[in-house]
């Protein structure tokens, strides 16, 4: 994939590591030349000057060709307006905008851009650590899923995953067993000791809740 980053903090430089170590083409957009020293020695990528909405800049970085844009700068402003002229000018596939005001993501996730806000994910996680730490509840960015681990005791041991299901509000999606990690089968049976992985609705969770007694 030819893939085009505006912003290199430290989001921007993470995510162009990984995508270039995978083998993508990778383009790095950042206003300041010294931010490019975060990307290492190692980073075999193009780097570029200026801002990630100059339309000129953009095509020389081959955003006409682009398979993605992702706008992860400091400033939501301009972030929104790179992903603006991507999706709407340059007509790129996959535009996605890193937003700090939650009000803000909300507004522009409605008018169609792909937006993720840190400062709802990183709020939601620490939330998860503090009053359901067996639970993460940010599975999709609207708070609807979530994953919840279930240790097996003697109450679920020898039950088949069918059994331990809730059809529209739990499946278990892995079992951790000692040193394996299992994509169960209907029919494998729970282990005392086995940690369940389980995708929940976070509007059933207190009834799940009841159900396993956590």
């Amino acid at each position: 994939m030819h893939v085009i980053i505006v912003g290199c903090g430290r989001v921007g430089s993470e995510l162009a590591k990984i995508l270039s170590s995978e083998g993508h083409n990778v383009v790095v957009i950042d206003k300041d030349a010294r931010s490019f020293e975060r990307l290492g020695r190692t980073f075999n990528g193009i780097t570029m000057v200026g801002n990630g909405f100059d339309w000129e800049l953009l095509k020389n970085a081959g955003i006409e060709k682009a398979d993605g844009l992702c706008a992860v700068t400091n400033g939501d402003n301009t972030n929104l307006v790179s992903a603006q002229v991507a999706k709407r000018i340059f007509n790129v596939s996959k535009v996605i905008a890193r937003v700090y005001d939650p009000s803000r993501a909300n507004i522009y996730r409605a008018l169609g851009l792909d937006i993720i806000s840190g400062t709802i994910l990183v709020a939601s996680m620490i939330r998860d650590k503090i009053v359901e730490s067996k639970l993460s509840s940010y599975l999709i960015e609207s708070g609807e899923l979530g994953v919840l681990e279930i240790e097996v005791e003697k109450d679920l041991q020898g039950k088949s995953i069918s059994q331990i299901n809730m059809p529209g509000e739990l499946i278990v999606v892995t079992v951790r067993r000692k040193k394996e990690v299992i994509i169960p089968e209907p029919t494998v049976k729970a282990e005392l000791g086995d940690i369940l992985m389980a995708v929940v609705k976070t509007a059933s969770l207190t009834k799940i809740k009841k159900v396993f007694k956590l």
